[in-house]
């Protein structure tokens, strides 16, 4: 908390903030926590180890899906069915930045990084949306040189089987995936099970294609492949509208409702200046100004601030720390204590 010495105006001193009461007592049971730093790391740690462990549990049941896809489309040409694999593969292999990400954040803080390695995986979101952007351009161009090109699929039931196989597969990580990623607060785990959930629907449509063919319409499977890729358009931007949001430290606005009503209701606290709550991967920071009576002692205002911090994190989901700055109240006639900073300030 960063405290500022007041001049003495014609106050009365600010009552220090009351006791703990049943009230506080009860918060604790229904929302523990812990405000000591090491528990905070520990936290953390649980929430990214949380993260990887879905991210290679996703790996192995999309590979899986992938493989035996791949399998079938070798046997049968399906160009919707080949778009609808590749994209699963790609899936998969998003686990990857995602992991490195995740290990990363675990890493502590230092002079260089010293908010730590958590935005990590914002860049690892980015590594995302590429990945969806290319499969998506793959599976256009498939489509595309089909339709130019049209060929027989073989082997319809089993392009029937591999589409149903893929649904089942996507829709799981798609569940687990957003899950975890809400959980632990990870924008980009999230993103990914989005991605996932409509390649299942993606592969839905395969059996489209399968029945098209199988009643002699050959084009069929390359016009399903089209509609395919335009599924994985709408992910895409989904996608990307989410990591960018996250890049832009964009929040959610009724966490910043939320954080300025449990702020007004701590004893001692006048009112509620300037707020900003910012994601570093999946945990949240805070930094907030509070104004106190101006002929409170540096010790009370101090103590005002840790209790204003105590309160947000109990009522702000995923917060591990608060910088909270105590103002004094204006008093007319008197000059702004931040005069001094105003030709620092731009428009």
């Amino acid at each position: 908390m960063n405290d500022r010495h007041h001049h003495p105006h014609p106050h009365p001193h600010s009552p220090p903030p009351a006791s703990p009461g049943l009230r506080h007592r009860l918060s604790h049971l229904l929302t523990p926590h812990s405000h000591e730093s090491a528990d905070k790391v520990d936290q953390a740690l649980e929430s990214s180890a949380r993260g990887i462990r879905a991210l290679w549990v996703s790996l192995a049941v999309l590979g899986a899906t992938a493989l035996a896809q791949a399998v079938v489309v070798a046997l049968s040409g399906s160009v919707a069915l080949l778009g609808d694999t590749v994209h699963n593969g790609a899936d998969a292999l998003t686990a990857i930045p995602l992991g490195v990400a995740f290990v990363l954040g675990r890493r502590a803080a230092n002079r260089r990084f010293t908010y730590g390695y958590g935005r990590a995986e914002d860049l690892a979101g980015i590594a995302i949306v590429l990945t969806i952007a290319a499969s998506a351009a793959f599976a256009a161009w498939a489509a595309a040189d089909r339709l130019l090109d049209p060929r027989p699929v073989t082997h319809v039931p089993a392009v029937a089987a591999a589409a149903l196989v893929g649904f089942a597969g996507n829709e799981w990580v798609a569940r687990y995936r957003m899950r975890v990623g809400r959980r632990i607060g990870s924008a980009a785990l999230v993103a990914d099970g989005l991605h996932a959930r409509t390649d299942g629907f993606a592969s839905l449509a395969v059996l489209l294609g399968a029945g098209g063919s199988a009643l002699g319409l050959p084009l069929a499977d390359p016009l399903v492949g089209l509609a395919i890729t335009a599924a994985i358009v709408l992910v895409l931007r989904d996608a990307a509208r989410e990591v960018c949001r996250r890049i832009l430290d964009a929040v959610d606005p009724a966490l910043v409702d939320r954080a300025e009503r449990v702020l007004r209701e701590v004893p001692g606290v006048l009112a509620v200046g300037e707020l900003r709550l910012r994601w570093i991967g999946h945990r949240l920071r805070a930094e907030v100004a509070v104004v106190v009576d101006g002929e409170a002692t540096v010790r009370e205002a101090h103590a005002i601030g840790v209790a204003a911090e105590h309160a947000l994190l109990h009522a702000v989901p995923r917060l591990t720390a608060a910088l909270v700055h105590a103002d004094p109240a204006s008093v007319p006639g008197e000059a702004d204590p931040h005069l001094a900073l105003a030709h620092h300030r731009t428009a």
